[in-house]
């Protein structure tokens, strides 16, 4: 029987280890928690090779990975010490609000820095590697309910001139070879919530060359695309070429692109950083 036990933890090592190591074929939310409906911390691009870490739990059709940071994260006040720490087991949330959902939890050992100021909250920068989970096949389909059974409830999850908005959890650009974050696009771009973006600021046209999807464009630090913009929201377009080429902060809700390829941002507000 041990045997038997030995071989098969092997095979699901074994089929596990490959599925982590496939690239994915669309952009990818990796949420908090192995469920749909729990927020986003980041996404992963399409063709991104997922790193596999282990979680105490993972439910069939999820893959548990490792995000190394750095995240920008959201905390209480009365959560710091007056040496401006974060007080070990305090909720670093991802936005300034108690219903936005939970990034992680303070550590002794965590190393934050206060990133600004928003009322009750503080903004922070954690140095931290976190588990986020991505949905690598679909969902179980529902059971069909069967007659005079009893009702079972359903368990409870644990627990220029700015264009300006509020401050949201800002995606800062990314480091060479390291995606940026977002919120979730996993279920559809009517649940993704708004958020701040940071990069530069760069048109897509070229003389010669096919136009593309979009005019503009998010460039990380290495001056890759990571996200087109979709800028027919903003009220003053006719003022949108003095933010070439300049760093800005970005604020909109990011989806998959239709074609699955790219992330879309639908800009609400643009300012320069």
């Amino acid at each position: 029987m041990k045997t038997k036990l030995l071989a098969l933890a092997a095979l699901i090592t074994a089929t596990s280890a490959a599925a982590f190591a496939a690239p994915l074929t669309a952009t990818t939310a990796v949420h908090t928690k192995p469920d749909d409906k729990s927020p986003s911390v980041t996404f992963l691009k399409a063709g991104t090779e997922p790193v596999a870490t282990q979680a105490p739990i993972v439910p069939s059709g999820w893959m548990a990975v490792e995000l190394p940071g750095p995240h920008t994260a959201y905390v209480q006040n009365k959560d710091l010490t007056k040496s401006l720490d974060v007080v070990p087991g305090a909720s670093l949330y991802l936005a300034p609000k108690p219903e936005a959902g939970v990034l992680t939890v303070a550590d002794k050992s965590d190393k934050t820095t206060i990133d600004g100021v928003l009322g009750k909250w503080s903004r922070v920068i954690l140095e931290k590697r976190i588990v986020g989970y991505i949905r690598i096949g679909a969902p179980a389909p529902a059971l069909p309910a069967m007659a005079n059974a009893p009702a079972v409830a359903a368990p409870s999850n644990p627990a220029p001139a700015p264009m300006s908005s509020p401050m949201p959890p800002m995606a800062r650009a990314a480091a060479p070879g390291q995606p940026a974050a977002t919120m979730n696009l996993g279920d559809g771009a009517g649940s993704s919530l708004p958020r701040l973006f940071q990069g530069r600021f760069v048109s897509t046209r070229r003389p010669l060359a096919p136009r593309r999807p979009y005019d503009w464009a998010l460039n990380d630090n290495a001056g890759k695309r990571y996200a087109y913009l979709d800028i027919s929201k903003l009220l003053q377009i006719e003022q949108i070429e003095k933010f070439a080429d300049h760093m800005v902060v970005v604020y909109g809700a990011a989806k998959a692109s239709p074609d699955g390829k790219d992330i879309l941002i639908q800009v609400e507000s643009l300012q320069l950083k």
